[in-house]
């Protein structure tokens, strides 16, 4: 299981929000680049990098700072938020990323996140299903939908999706454990799940870890202290 920290950028900044709340903002860090140089440095080797400013003007906003991030370091890094458009993908390609996440684009332009899979291939495009009570969110979890989590990935799975991030919102930054539940039923043969959402301790990455997820990505848990990168760095060698 991949241990993978968490940047969320608003105005190139890192921060965290409480259930995708944009009015519930905690500034961490108004230089993500010295964040992830933190991770790279604790033994992680992969980066979860959310343009949350992206995710609201629905076209990729702080690729300056992906591609900093990625020019200074040698994380692999997964970047979500705002990529809407071919151009937005090239721009993140570009910039470094590794991997790029669709979700609203999965929902709201289906045609185009499924030539981007026939396009780039399975092991490049992740498929973010973020849900709600298990149905579907989208828009920076703004938006619901009436779409089972259950069925959108078993679709996208048929359609050459390996990769899935789940959130479930109502756990999102409350620190309150993942939904454990939802992973559970969302597995899959061939199918790589990374959980999202409620870590708040290293049981929580433990149970995951029995679980045989892909990967987790850990994020308000490690700013606030919940857990501690030399804990990660030693639960990532284990894995």
């Amino acid at each position: 299981m991949f241990i993978i920290p968490a940047i969320d950028l608003i105005e190139g900044k890192a921060v965290r929000l409480t259930q995708g709340d944009y009015s519930q903002k905690k500034v961490y860090n108004a230089n993500p680049l010295e964040v992830a140089k933190e991770f790279e440095g604790a033994g992680l080797t992969r980066l979860h990098l959310v343009d949350l400013d992206g995710a609201k003007a629905k076209k990729v906003i702080n690729w300056t700072v992906l591609e900093k991030i990625a020019s200074q370091t040698s994380l692999h890094i997964d970047f979500g938020g705002g990529v809407q458009s071919d151009d937005d993908l090239r721009v993140v390609f570009e910039s470094g990323a590794r991997q790029v996440t669709g979700g609203s684009i999965a929902v709201k332009n289906p045609a185009l996140f499924e030539s981007w899979l026939k396009q780039y291939g399975g092991e490049k495009m992740i498929l973010g299903a973020d849900a709600k009570n298990e149905k579907i969110a989208v828009g920076g979890w703004e938006e619901g939908t009436e779409l089972w989590v259950y069925d959108f990935v078993r679709e996208w799975q048929e359609k050459g999706a390996r990769y899935v991030i789940s959130t479930d919102v109502a756990k999102d930054g409350l620190l309150q454990g993942p939904s454990f539940d939802l992973y559970e039923k969302l597995k899959a043969p061939g199918l790589d799940i990374i959980a999202s959402g409620g870590v708040s301790s290293m049981e929580d990455l433990e149970k995951l870890a029995e679980m045989n997820v892909f990967g987790v990505i850990v994020g308000k848990a490690i700013y606030e202290g919940r857990v501690t990168l030399s804990q990660l760095q030693e639960l990532n060698a284990a894995c």
